[in-house]
């Protein structure tokens, strides 16, 4: 009896939080904040790109494992050729939770989170930005296409990837390459 009620409470919270959350295909709610050099930062400003909205704080401990992991998914992507007629690029927007403003930018130096759309209001939970989304606990990310749409939360990194590659721009020169690389495979594994 134990287990079903506390089943049950994990369910009824988990939908709670969910029916807080923007739904997948609507449009993301507008992000206005400050980033750390006090410049005021628009998500509607990055449309055209594909933005990966990374919630977070200085005092998350997964959180700040978590960042390796999207710093090596900026770098991957940082330098791509993309096929304008999708999208612009890929941009990370981290969303802050700290309080403090040095604690906020010395951890973005820390881990080494190179790009520059990081905003906060230094408000904690209570960041616009977290009610907006129905951030309820962190580390969260949001993924939002070229034209504002939520595609997924808390999408793993294959599937950024994926949807990423799906917006590259290949040269003739590059496709014959990646075709002789695919031909050798086929080769060698019929041998």
């Amino acid at each position: 009896m134990k287990k079903i009620y506390l089943s049950l409470s994990f369910i009824f919270i988990v939908l709670i939080s969910l029916a807080n959350q923007p739904a997948i295909g609507t449009k993301a709610p507008e992000i206005s904040e400050k980033m750390p050099n006090g410049e005021i930062l628009t998500l509607s400003s990055l449309q055209g790109n594909v933005v990966l909205i990374d919630f977070w704080a200085s005092w998350c401990y997964p959180c700040r494992k978590k960042n390796p992991q999207v710093v090596a998914l900026y770098n991957k992507y940082k330098e791509t050729s993309w096929n304008k007629a999708t999208t612009n690029g890929f941009v990370i927007l981290n969303v802050s939770l700290d309080k403090n403003q040095q604690a906020w930018e010395d951890a973005i130096a820390k881990d080494g989170l190179v790009w520059k759309h990081h905003v906060s209001d230094l408000g904690g939970w209570n960041a616009k930005p977290a009610q907006d989304y129905g951030i309820r606990s962190i580390p969260q990310t949001v993924l939002v296409d070229e034209q504002g749409f939520i595609i997924a939360y808390n999408p793993s990194i294959p599937f950024v990837e994926e949807f990423l590659n799906k917006r590259v721009f290949v040269s003739k020169k590059e496709l014959k390459e990646k075709q002789k690389k695919e031909k050798k495979k086929k080769s060698k594994k019929s041998e």
